[in-house]
């Protein structure tokens, strides 16, 4: 195995920050840029709602799965490459969509920018084996913060876009922004050196995408089909069923997709749920505050239109990159997994403060920046916690499968928060305060066991011997 000291080349490590979180954020961003016209695409491409839906259900399950293999192939063959490569992908997605008006090549374009996700935690990946140990902290950190960032920022520019310009013009940005990272990248990103030996196990890739999908789409459309309808028991059934063989598999198998010795590890576990915890917490405002801003005012909602209300919401994505370097100096100072736990009673206290506030501008404001500080300072412990407990030769799968654990959380937000507001709807057709207010109770109980889960990771003692640049507890 090669170490660091192998690198061809060491460029400026703020530059390689730099190009990183702009990926991340580039990366990301594609999960939003098509809300503003959610409820327009039957009309603009001229199809049923039901078929429109997977033009927004596509990308969030084809990036659930290429998350984690991505990760794996960039411990194989570099990071850098396989980010290149995801960076293409993503550029070719967003052409097909800007020169599409009908649903069937909106869909292949959207599953194609789903492949950029797995950018993310090979970006975290990158830098560990790239920079110098006191800046590892704070740029881990930002990195890793792009996940809720990209989405944040991105919703006020998508709103503008749209409302401004013909629609076609999201995806245009969203190629020239992919294009800009990927030129980035070549550029100013080192060859990675740090590779694990071996053949990739297909057979393992398969199996995870038969069982992520039956579980994605189970969780999805569980509200539009019915959770208890053949279809959604059927989908359930063979996702649990497909990753139970796949991890007897996994298991035995010399080189197997994701190390499962290595995910059982109590750090590697308990941080993974408590992704799982968080994500389900963060997702939940970004669903209910929304909605509230921009339901009428008759309906006991503020009335806002779509752009301002986006530019209410942007603190959170500005205060999650706030953090980024006090988050840094936080995890030297009082250890990753402390920092986990300041992150989500910070989100938890947010909550318990927004269920029993009158709802206006200016408190669904302040409590959406300050669910972005707990975010930020959360999503900068975990993948920490993660590089702290496994091999150097598998960080980019490791941090995959912990991107995928805070994805798989906001989706079953997404689909938990959904039902709870689509019951509370009355005459009018719209939620009631009492929905949001349940909807918000979710958040709060999700953080709480964040907290509770982050708790009981335990030290990780031999992780810390054995990758002595990575921040100790």
């Amino acid at each position: 195995m090669k170490d660091r000291s192998r690198l061809t080349h060491l460029p400026r490590p703020g530059a390689v920050v730099a190009v990183l979180a702009f990926a991340g954020m580039g990366a990301s961003f594609m999960q939003t840029i098509l809300v503003p016209i959610q409820s327009e695409l039957p009309k603009l491409l001229g199809a049923a709602r039901e078929d429109t839906a997977w033009v927004i259900t596509v990308t969030l399950l084809v990036s659930a799965i290429f998350t984690p293999i991505s990760g794996k192939l960039g411990d194989m063959y570099g990071k850098r490459r396989i980010a290149i490569i995801l960076l293409a992908l993503l550029i070719a997605g967003s052409v097909i969509c800007a020169l599409s008006s009908t649903v069937i090549p909106m869909i292949v374009g959207r599953a194609l920018q789903g492949t950029g996700m797995g950018v993310i935690p090979l970006g975290i990946s990158i830098l560990r084996d790239t920079l110098h140990p006191d800046r590892l902290g704070s740029s881990i950190a930002l990195v890793s913060a792009t996940l809720g960032v990209g989405g944040a920022l991105g919703l006020p520019i998508s709103a503008f876009v749209t409302e401004n310009f013909d629609w076609h013009a999201l995806f245009f940005v969203a190629a020239a922004i992919g294009a800009i990272s990927l030129v980035l990248f070549i550029f100013v990103i080192p060859p990675s050196t740090l590779r694990t030996p071996g053949r990739f196990d297909l057979l393992g890739a398969i199996g995870l995408a038969i069982g992520l999908t039956g579980i994605m789409l189970t969780i999805s459309k569980g509200n539009e089909w019915g959770w208890l309808t053949f279809p959604t028991l059927i989908s359930g059934g063979i996702g649990i069923v497909a990753l139970l063989i796949w991890g007897a598999y996994q298991w035995r198998h010399v080189d197997p997709l994701v190390d499962l010795r290595v995910s059982v590890r109590g750090p590697v576990l308990m941080t993974n749920l408590a992704s799982i915890a968080m994500g389900f917490a963060l997702f939940s405002s970004s669903i209910v505050f929304p909605q509230l801003l921009e339901l009428p005012r008759d309906a006991g909602g503020l009335g806002m239109p779509l752009l301002t209300a986006s530019f209410a919401l942007m603190p959170s994505g500005l205060a999650m990159l706030a953090m980024s370097p006090i988050a840094g100096r936080l995890i030297d100072r009082i250890g990753p997994k402390s920092l986990l736990i300041v992150g989500a009673v910070v989100i938890a206290v947010t909550y318990a403060f927004a269920v029993f506030l009158p709802a206006t501008v200016w408190s669904v404001a302040i409590s959406n920046t300050f669910i972005g500080v707990g975010i930020g300072l959360g999503y900068a412990a975990m993948p920490t916690l993660i590089m702290r407990a496994v091999p150097s030769t598998e960080t980019g799968a490791a941090n995959g499968l912990n991107t995928l654990m805070r994805s798989l959380g906001t989706s079953i937000a997404a689909a938990a928060v959904a039902a709870v507001l689509a019951q509370s709807a009355g005459a009018t057709g719209f939620p009631t305060p009492q929905g949001f207010q349940l909807a918000l109770v979710y958040g709060l109980v999700a953080a709480v066991v964040c907290a509770v889960l982050a708790s009981l990771i335990p030290r990780s003692r031999e992780g810390v011997e054995a990758h002595p640049s990575l921040p100790g507890e």
